[in-house]
């Protein structure tokens, strides 16, 4: 592997960020929706909480890798912030709406903590602890990231300007 080469980095930052989505996805749906499906409603959060709880060490290593690897991929990128047009916008962008999915995922365990201490209540189901849309917006931000240039060591991405000083387009199958 070349040094230039990030694909350690942009492999823990796109995996962190599909667990995190994915994970926030299945569980709004699927273990909330399995709650509402228990028959005594005393039960419901019961097994909500309990999906939740095992869910939650997973989250924090997949948000710990997408953190990671978006760490390296800015050092390794720092030129191109300051002199590629567009990148420190993409990327402020970005880095807020990382922020802004960071508060929701918190804000989300403390209801989850406060949900567990509640104890057996009645309930219809799982309550959704945030809609994980912030972690969804995260995605096309990353492939924007991505499609605009983390050159690579065979060719500088599209949008990078190149030592011929064209813009490099790369087309599937080069």
């Amino acid at each position: 592997m070349a040094p230039t080469d990030n694909t350690v980095a942009r492999t823990l930052h796109d995996l962190g960020l599909a667990s995190w989505f994915g994970g926030s996805l299945m569980g709004a749906t699927g273990v909330n929706g399995a709650a509402s499906v228990v028959q005594d409603p005393t039960q419901r959060l019961r097994v909500a909480n309990s999906g939740w709880a095992r869910w939650t060490p997973l989250n924090l290593a997949g948000i710990a890798a997408h953190l990671a690897g978006g760490a390296v991929l800015t050092g390794a990128n720092k030129g191109r912030l300051a002199g590629q047009q567009g990148v420190a916008t993409a990327s402020t962008v970005k880095a807020a709406l990382t922020v802004a999915a960071l508060g929701s995922t918190a804000y989300a365990r403390l209801l989850g903590k406060r949900l567990e201490r509640a104890g057996d209540v009645p309930v219809e189901g799982g309550t959704p602890p945030t809609p994980p849309l912030l972690r969804g917006g995260l995605c096309p931000a990353a492939a924007h990231r991505a499609a605009v240039g983390d050159p690579g060591p065979d060719w500088g991405g599209a949008g990078c300007q190149c030592p011929h000083g064209r813009a490099a387009t790369p087309h599937p199958g080069q």
